[in-house]
């Protein structure tokens, strides 16, 4: 072992690292210097007009108003200093934090941290999601995560459509990894974004910002309101390029403006909110107007009946990732917290998925009580739903069996229309122009049609006229109203009286409010305080255009109050008979087997609706010149 250690062991301390952080912070800080001072110096202008010192006045007027961030032109900084302009587009991660977000990282301590000496910043975690329209055909939405702190906290909710400032970089993982779908592979690098700014579009559908109302806008909303003929001017717009369906393009204006929302003095709540149900034939644009009301609303949420489970619609309670402790997300209805969730396919929804949203439509709330979770959350928002026939088409003969829905869900709906899809030769001929004219003149037509507003300037007025309106109704229309309440009601005494039996169309106090709700929304459209005789009448008109009409026709028996069945088991028993009298394969005239019904005492337009609908479905075909009916099955 001698001479083991004979050549000597030479060591030396290294100083390069110290020195080279010191000059690392030093240029960092000279650079810090040198921003501050393009803020200062930097001006536009001439010896002739005057200088204006661009961002030093902007950056005053974004503290006075409390925004502490400054939008700084690249152009402008590299004709200033090119050399600091380079630095920050070359090496924006060592860079472009500045000040607080810029300071080097606190090395290691042995002190303990004093959580109540400590001053702490709000911090938020977001994903952020690759647009709709951006997604490549055939593949997912990409994903990223944001990290934001301070003042960039809160300032979105889920279904925003906005645009990141921020830096992109990668974090690693310790050597620790999580167990269980979150485990990852250690040395493995996942990207986020530091977040330095967040802007929130207003174009698009979903929870877009209106933005704010300049004075200039704020004056031509007011004009707008002013006209005498804003009520057809605005329903014009709904959905221009979809023929027809007057009625109810105005009641999906009420519903986009709404009623107002009012708090009882024991505490309770009366919704302003309208519900609308679109019931009826394929092929009727009942889909591409919840396409449309979707993308006019301030804040919209579109849905597919089929593809939406309890959870989705309401509340569901999750594990969070990163703390592994439970988290609620809400569903459609929460997102649509003070706008309109349209729901498609609304037949197509199981039971138990629709009877999840009795309590959002009515009581506006949502109460979950899960995994030691126990809250209430706010779904104030209007449901716009379109729904099929249970036999695929509209079956008059078939009355309530047409719709497979509960009366407690029907009930929650202020105003039900029932679309047919008739055959009308007048309305066919202009239907097939209006169609084919839309695909003629679709890359041609740029601007609005005369008398239409574009969906931009409708979706704020929108949004204008919800924040600053809350009209009550006045004094002579709530007295006109209650007068019309009173004559309806007694009109249905005195009907079934004379009938001796039950009315089918009785008014009750929730088709009551309903009204209500729908002269306030047309008040809201003028920006009055008060709803007017006028507004009550529009009303009542709407009300008995939709609702009592679909009553009359006998298909919603089972809602709350419409009860009478009798004419449906007329028809019933007149096919029953028919079926039974004339095997499959046989022919009849028709005019025998109207004369022989009619001598069993059946009302003749019974006999004919009967055979109208049988030749509906195909059960029954005429033969010899429309003189013979061949059963078919």
């Amino acid at each position: 072992m001698s001479g083991f250690d004979d050549p000597g062991i030479f060591y030396s301390d290294s100083f390069g690292g110290d020195n080279a952080a010191d000059e690392g912070q030093a240029r960092k800080s000279q650079l810090q210097r040198r921003f501050k001072e393009f803020l200062r110096q930097y001006r536009v202008g001439t010896d002739r007009t005057g200088f204006t010192f661009k961002y030093r006045d902007e950056l005053k007027r974004h503290y006075n108003l409390g925004e502490y961030w400054i939008e700084v032109e690249m152009e402008d900084l590299a004709s200033f200093d090119e050399d600091l302009a380079d630095y920050l587009y070359k090496q924006p991660a060592e860079h472009l934090q500045l000040d607080q977000a810029g300071r080097p990282k606190c090395p290691l301590d042995p002190y303990f941290i004093m959580p109540d000496k400590c001053k702490c910043v709000d911090f938020q975690t977001l994903k952020l999601q690759e647009l709709p329209d951006a997604v490549p055909h055939g593949e997912m939405p990409r994903h990223m995560q944001l990290y934001c702190d301070r003042y960039l906290c809160d300032k979105v909710v889920p279904g925003n459509r906005v645009t990141i400032m921020g830096i992109y970089s990668i974090k690693k993982f310790g050597l620790t990894s999580n167990r269980g779908r979150d485990r990852v592979g250690v040395g493995i690098r996942s990207a986020y974004i530091r977040v330095l700014g967040i802007q929130v579009d207003t174009d698009g559908s979903g929870r877009s910002f209106a933005g704010a109302v300049t004075p200039q806008e704020e004056e031509e909303f007011r004009r707008l309101a002013a006209l005498p003929n804003v009520y057809e001017v605005v329903s014009k717009s709904i959905a221009p390029s979809i023929f027809g369906g007057t009625d109810m393009k105005k009641a999906i204006a009420c519903l986009l403006f709404g009623g107002s929302r009012k708090r009882l003095p024991d505490g309770l709540t009366r919704r302003g909110d309208i519900n609308l149900l679109m019931l009826g034939d394929p092929g009727t644009a009942k889909s591409q107007l919840l396409k449309f009301v979707e993308k006019c609303s301030p804040i919209g949420v579109y849905t597919s009946g089929k593809g939406s489970s309890a959870a989705g619609l309401t509340a569901s309670v999750m594990r969070d990732p990163s703390s592994r402790n439970f988290i609620m997300e809400g569903g459609a209805m929460v997102l649509a917290d003070g706008g309109v969730v349209c729901i498609d396919e609304f037949d197509k929804m199981r039971e138990d998925d629709r009877v999840a949203i009795h309590e959002a439509m009515e009581q506006q709330t949502i109460s979950i009580a899960k995994a030691g979770i126990t809250t209430t959350l706010n779904s104030r928002c209007s449901v716009l739903a379109a729904a099929n026939s249970v036999f695929g088409r509209w079956d008059e003969t078939k009355g309530e069996d047409n719709i497979d829905f509960m009366p407690t869900i029907l009930s929650r709906f202020d105003m039900i229309f029932i679309v047919k899809d008739e055959h009308n030769e007048e309305r066919d001929v202009m239907l097939a122009k209006h169609v084919i004219t839309l695909h003629v003149s679709a890359l041609t037509q740029t601007q609005a049609v005369e008398g239409e507003i574009d969906l931009a300037k409708l979706k704020k007025f929108i949004a204008y006229c919800r924040a600053k309106c809350g009209p009550r109704l006045s004094a002579e229309a709530a007295e006109k109203l209650k007068n019309r309440y009173i004559i309806m009601r007694s009109g249905a005494r005195q009907h079934e009286r004379d009938s001796d039996r039950r009315s089918s169309i009785p008014i009750t106090v929730r088709q009551l409010e309903a009204i209500v709700r729908i002269a306030e929304a047309l008040s809201k459209m003028k920006l009055q305080p008060f709803a007017t005789e006028a507004d009550v009448e529009e009303a009542l008109r709407l009300f008995q255009v939709s609702t009592l009409d679909a009553a009359l026709s006998g298909t919603l028996s089972g809602v709350e109050g419409f009860t009478s069945q009798e004419d449906q088991e007329l028809l019933s028993r007149i096919e029953k008979q028919l079926k039974r009298r004339f095997a499959i394969g046989s022919q009849v005239s028709e005019h025998s087997i109207i004369q022989d019904f009619t001598k069993q005492k059946y009302p003749e337009h019974a006999i004919h609706r009967v055979l109208q609908l049988m030749l509906r479905r195909g059960e029954l075909q005429h033969r010899m010149q429309r003189k013979v009916l061949y059963r078919l099955k």
